[in-house]
């Protein structure tokens, strides 16, 4: 017989249907989940009601349930628009595993490598050329084919994983950001940034202009911020009103430049200096200086990269290449 309980099995089955989802579709299912139970059961008087507080109640209902399978159904804000997107993840440590219904463990080793290139891309850039892709088949020893790869590459962007731009660089979708945030903030804690106001990851937006300066935001929250404020949140500096104002510096794609892609960048591990990639074109003593690291090891990571580059002043003084030489170091923003 139709209970109550039905609305959130129907709610379910509507949702892992659908994939991500805006919160405005998800209470349209829920709504339409409750419509169907009460149409069953004349003798059921649930109801629907579109406040917040009812909607947080019945979310965290829905996890309860999903809590056994290691599910969540997670929230997450699009980085462009702002809206409120949800869907049902998976919470295991390496929230990579869950692709394994889709893909074969080359296959999901070549997306975990391309992720690392978007998340260490320099200058904040957070995303990758699909020539700079490709070139993970080698450097981390995958065993497909270049052919094979690439329609792995469209693939991922098919499914909602990766996005693809007219420029033909890869970055993180809303859904890769919504599997994946324990896994980035644990494998990653001093590359990856968080916007100043909502406190979300941030692969898009814009930062402030000051040298040194940390602070981050989406465009949108960018928007809202400014109609109150006239300036930076943390160094004072007026901003401009709008946020095409190319005195903001760009943070996503916008924020690559030509060259970035020729040597490959792999994340300083910690205590695991002798341990970096090699790179093609070592950085000199003519390269620009570089802002404040970002991220949650703000001050490990700029003590690190200065380290570095009092060492690299040393080396290139020098005729004879050294074991430090061949050190690469995650690239921040210059």
């Amino acid at each position: 017989m139709v209970s109550a309980s039905d609305v959130d099995r129907l709610f379910l089955q509507a949702v892992l249907s659908r994939g991500v989802m805006s919160s405005k579709l998800a209470q349209l299912l829920w709504e339409k989940s409750i419509e169907a139970v009460n149409s069953s059961n004349d003798d059921l008087k649930l109801k629907y009601s579109n406040d917040k507080q009812s909607w947080d109640a019945f979310v965290a209902k829905i996890n309860r349930s999903l809590d056994k399978l290691q599910l969540e159904f997670r929230a997450l804000h699009d980085e462009l628009t702002g809206k409120e997107m949800y869907a049902i993840v998976n919470r295991k440590d390496d929230e990579i595993a869950q692709m394994a219904t889709d893909y074969t463990p080359a296959e999901i080793t070549f997306f975990k490598a391309v992720v690392e290139q978007i998340i260490l891309a320099p200058h904040e850039a957070y995303s990758v050329s699909s020539i700079a892709a490709l070139r993970e088949l080698t450097a981390a020893k995958i065993t497909i084919t270049k052919a094979q790869a690439e329609v792995v590459l469209a693939s991922f962007v098919a499914k909602g994983w990766l996005l693809k731009s007219k420029r033909g660089r890869y970055s993180l979708s809303t859904r890769a950001l919504l599997e994946l945030i324990p896994y980035l903030k644990s494998s990653y804690p001093d590359d990856i940034i968080e916007c100043t106001i909502c406190m979300d990851i941030l692969t898009r937006g814009i930062a402030c202009f000051t040298p040194n300066c940390t602070v981050r935001m989406h465009l949108h929250c960018f928007n809202t911020f400014r109609k109150r404020n006239n300036g930076c949140p943390s160094c004072g500096n007026d901003w401009p009103r709008d946020v095409r104002d190319k005195k903001l510096v760009p943070v996503g794609e916008e924020a690559a430049k030509e060259g970035d892609d020729r040597r490959r960048h792999v994340r300083l591990a910690e205590g695991e200096g002798s341990d970096e990639e090699e790179e093609e074109e070592p950085l000199t003593q003519d390269s620009p200086p570089k802002k404040a690291a970002r991220g949650k090891g703000k001050q490990r990571a700029a003590e690190r990269e200065d380290s570095m580059d009092a060492e690299d002043d040393d080396e290139s003084q020098s005729t004879q290449p050294t074991q430090s030489t061949q050190r690469t170091r995650r690239s921040t923003r210059r």
